[in-house]
């Protein structure tokens, strides 16, 4: 359980990162700009969306963080029981038991 919850917060915190280098190269790459103007040239009713207001920075990264803490405990408990449950089996089939220890 400690190694998958390890394991899970490594993931969420790359995810966080990735997202956060996503998000800026998509923003220096200028696309956001294209996307609220085609949005511009499409609208007929000449309603005022903002796409920032939607997609901005902080909104998505704290989304990614939901997630990833979302993605821990789910991990965590996915992770230790599939490991129970492979122990349960392979003593009653007589397979190989994997245990870890903190040594």
């Amino acid at each position: 359980m400690k190694i998958a919850f390890l394991l899970s917060v490594a993931a969420a915190i790359a995810g966080v990162v990735m997202v956060a280098v996503m998000w800026t190269v998509l923003q220096g790459m200028g696309v956001f700009g294209d996307v609220q103007d085609m949005f511009r040239t499409l609208d007929q009713e000449g309603s005022n969306f903002e796409l920032m207001d939607y997609v901005g920075f902080g909104r998505v990264v704290s989304l990614s963080v939901v997630i990833g803490v979302i993605d821990i405990v789910l991990l965590t408990a996915i992770a230790t029981l599939a490991a129970f449950l492979y122990n349960i089996c392979a003593s009653l089939v007589g397979g190989i038991q994997l245990t870890l220890s903190d040594e």
